[in-house]
């Protein structure tokens, strides 16, 4: 079959949707400019929803076990501990991940790469988009390899990064700023206070900070911080620089360098995320500041609500209207999310004496303060770990809840998210379907999920005999507290909502 959609990027948010594709059986290609997966450590971060989407893929454990566990973070002072916080267990009970993993790019890249190959995919390296144009019911493209080639595809989806050929090529702006710190990233084997036991640990020692984590093995960190005043109007700072300068002002013993970066940090958001048949995700949608690691979380959730829409509609398994909620769902939540992380990382970088004195006088014990009780603790994982993400105000979401609302993500609850590694619309309800329920789901080929009622499931936010329609992503598109069939028909027909019937 000839291919429907042509991924541009093979970072971790093209080949997420590249991997949802593939399991939807819908055929496309995906293409990059590079000569291979990427060569260096670059976003660390694997957040709880973005495991939580690969264990619907079947394969979070396997990352995990990849990965290294954050327990613990600490906060130093002229390095002197000054707040410590235990992250291992901070959303027990709101996901079956409550944690953050670190997992360096390129080796998730590669992972990918390697699920990607059971299907018999392989990325098109050395492959560049020259140009595109929308062309009938479809998008004309030039590409070139060692030769140019003249392709079309139904739909386009740029995940080809901050630098967007795609995004360029369809004349979207993309609204932001450039920070003006200088910053520096290296990944080095060494040893000291801030490197020991495999903890997070942020430093400060007056207008400096430091960031250090582990990124593969014992004894290997990334670093990251500002480059020091002293090297501020070179050219071309030099990693022993860098290296001398943070001997001595965080006592590290630096045996050895890895890896070794300076860059400027930008944030900004595209005007639109969709132009007709053309798509962006990603970094070609956003980038962030690094506070919080979201940015390539962010990617991957666009990648994921993108991909099984375009599935359900080249499959006639939805209404075309469902691509519009592609932009009405992530669009915000990118402005959303650079706005806060813009307005935490300003704050932690910042010069001047008063950020200085927040720094090392309030935040610290603020910290440890709020971090020992429950409520500040869960609220703080739902922000870092992007399960608060919602899509109350999409078109595709319908019905009302009393606590949870269409839109949200389906509260975890012990049981309750095997059923989802389906990627398939189903119903879900939390006490006893109606038995007319049961056969009219029988009749459309829906699954039915019904579960025990407790008194956890309302301390959830879930309703007793509400029927829950579920997405194929995990949110829930439909709710009705009296088991309304007529109103459940009704949401389905409007969206012209059918079941995946294929089996990867």
């Amino acid at each position: 079959m000839n291919p429907q959609i042509l991924i541009v990027g093979a970072g971790p948010t093209g080949l997420v949707m590249a991997y949802n594709l593939a399991r939807h059986n819908i055929p496309f290609r995906i293409i990059d400019r590079s000569d291979g997966p990427g060569q260096a450590s670059r976003a660390m971060a694997i957040l709880p929803r973005t495991l939580e989407f690969y264990q619907q893929f079947g394969f979070a454990d396997e990352v995990i076990d990849s990965g290294i566990k954050m327990e613990d973070v600490y906060v130093r002072v002229k390095n002197k501990i000054k707040a410590k916080v235990h992250l291992g267990s901070l959303g027990e009970g709101l996901s079956p991940f409550p944690f953050v993993l670190t997992f360096p790019q390129d080796d998730h890249e590669r992972f990918l790469l390697e699920k990607l190959k059971n299907f018999g995919i392989e990325v098109e390296w050395k492959t560049e988009l020259l140009s595109l144009a929308e062309h009938g019911e479809g998008v004309k493209t030039l590409l070139k390899a060692q030769q140019e080639e003249t392709a079309y595809f139904k739909y386009i989806c740029g995940c080809d990064g901050a630098h967007s050929t795609v995004r360029k090529q369809m004349k979207i702006e993309f609204k932001g700023e450039k920070y003006k710190q200088h910053f520096y990233v290296m990944d080095v084997h060494g040893s000291g206070e801030v490197m020991k036991d495999q903890k997070i640990s942020i430093s400060f020692s007056n207008e400096e900070f430091l960031i250090c984590m582990p990124v593969r093995s014992k004894g290997t960190y990334r670093m990251i911080g500002i480059i020091p005043s002293a090297f501020r109007d070179q050219n071309d700072v030099k990693a022993e620089n860098i290296h001398a300068f943070i001997q001595r002002t965080f006592g590290v013993q630096i045996e050895g360098i890895n890896w070794f970066s300076t860059y400027h940090i930008h944030h900004r958001v595209a005007s639109r995320f969709r132009q007709g048949r053309i798509f962006l995700s990603g970094d070609a949608a956003h980038i962030h500041s690094p506070a919080g690691g979201q940015g390539m979380n962010t990617g991957i959730g666009d990648a994921i609500n993108l991909s099984w829409k375009l599935a359900a509609v080249l499959q006639h398994k939805a209404a075309l209207s469902i691509l519009d909620t592609y932009e009405e769902e992530r669009l915000p939540f990118a402005e959303l999310l650079v706005n806060t992380t813009d307005r935490a990382f300003k704050r932690m970088v910042a010069r001047d004496k008063t950020s200085q004195f927040f720094r090392k006088h309030i935040f610290p014990p603020v910290l440890s303060f709020l971090f020992r009780f429950p409520y500040p603790r869960h609220k703080a994982f739902t922000i870092l770990s992007q399960i608060r993400i919602k899509y109350r105000n999409s078109d595709l979401s319908s019905g009302q809840g009393t606590n949870v609302q269409s839109g949200d993500r389906l509260p975890y609850v012990e049981g309750n998210f095997e059923s989802l590694q389906s990627l398939n619309w189903q119903i879900h309800v939390y006490g006893t379907a109606a038995e007319k329920l049961k056969k009219s789901m029988q009749e459309k080929d829906f699954s039915l999920h019904e579960f025990s009622w407790n008194p956890y499931l309302k301390k959830a936010g879930l309703q007793k005999d509400a029927l829950y329609v579920i997405r194929p992503d995990g949110y829930i598109g439909f709710i009705s507290s009296e088991q309304r069939i007529d109103l459940l028909h009704q949401y389905l027909n409007t969206n012209k909502i059918l079941p995946f019937t294929n089996k990867y």
